[in-house]
């Protein structure tokens, strides 16, 4: 193949030039799952006996089915947690940055707790937060 510039043409310009690193990076990520996969399988032991099929429940001989209700309040409950908590996590970089945000990013904070001041009378008014 004849060098490009003897020919007279421009040399060919890889467009991605900065990304050949997070490429690399890229591949070897897909990788690992796979091997972790591939290596499980061939080194597993294959043998599957009625004890290993069992649950285990710290030391315990499991009692009763797996299908028991819950209730709904448990998840009521941690669902409140965890949308306020998330909502905390929001807001954490606003007060960081508050002086250099002004007075339209004030309002919106505002905006957005009163917000969430509603959410949490409405769960408080539903009993959510009920724990017996």
């Amino acid at each position: 193949m004849p060098d490009c510039a003897a020919v007279g043409l421009p040399a060919p310009v890889f467009v991605l030039s900065g990304y050949d690193a997070f490429l690399g990076f890229l591949l070897i990520a897909a990788a690992v799952p796979v091997l972790a996969l591939v290596t499980n399988k061939l080194l597993s032991p294959t043998s599957r006996s009625g004890e290993r099929d069992l649950t285990y429940e710290s030391g315990m001989e499991p009692i009763g089915g797996a299908w028991i209700q819950f209730n709904i309040r448990y998840y009521m409950f941690a669902l409140v947690f965890v949308i306020f908590d998330v909502e905390t996590v929001f807001l954490y970089p606003w007060a960081v940055a508050f002086h250099r945000l002004g007075l339209l990013a004030f309002i919106e904070a505002l905006v957005f707790i009163s917000i969430l001041l509603v959410a949490l009378a409405y769960a408080w008014r539903k009993g959510a937060l009920e724990w017996s």
